[in-house]
């Protein structure tokens, strides 16, 4: 796998994969564009939650939707990395069961989503759910 990242202008630059996708960071705090970090929550948001839904799918639970919500806690030294990430997983769905949730969530933490398998290393990582019904 590679990647290439360029600079735009100010602040600004442009990840480029080797599938040809783009998308843009802004290092100024993340007024234009994510920062870097702001990136590095959304990676791993979006790399578990690809696993708990597919975990959910194969368990037959009715999934309608899956959002996660991020928080992310930095140090007060520079560099300012990031201590601790908490995954908040809101699930919908029609009778979806709290311990397929609670295992998916576990699974993907634990076992398959390798943005948290590697962050794990130096932060962290924790993770709760809820379950709603379908809007």
């Amino acid at each position: 796998m590679k990647a290439q990242v360029k600079w735009i202008g100010d602040e600004m630059f442009a990840g480029i994969s080797e599938s040809g996708h783009t998308i843009v960071l802004d290092a100024n705090a993340g007024n234009l564009a994510p920062s870097p970090l702001e990136n590095i929550l959304i990676s791993l948001g979006a790399c578990s939650s690809v696993d708990v839904v597919s975990i959910l799918k194969k368990t037959r639970q009715d999934v309608k939707g899956c959002k996660v919500e991020i928080t992310g806690t930095r140090v007060d030294s520079v560099p300012k990395l990031f201590s601790d990430i908490h995954l908040h997983f809101v699930i919908s769905g029609n009778n979806v069961a709290d311990k397929h949730v609670e295992k998916a969530v576990g699974l993907s933490a634990d076992k398959y989503c390798s943005v948290a398998l590697m962050l794990n290393k130096s932060v962290n990582i924790t993770h709760d759910f809820s379950i709603i019904d379908p809007e």
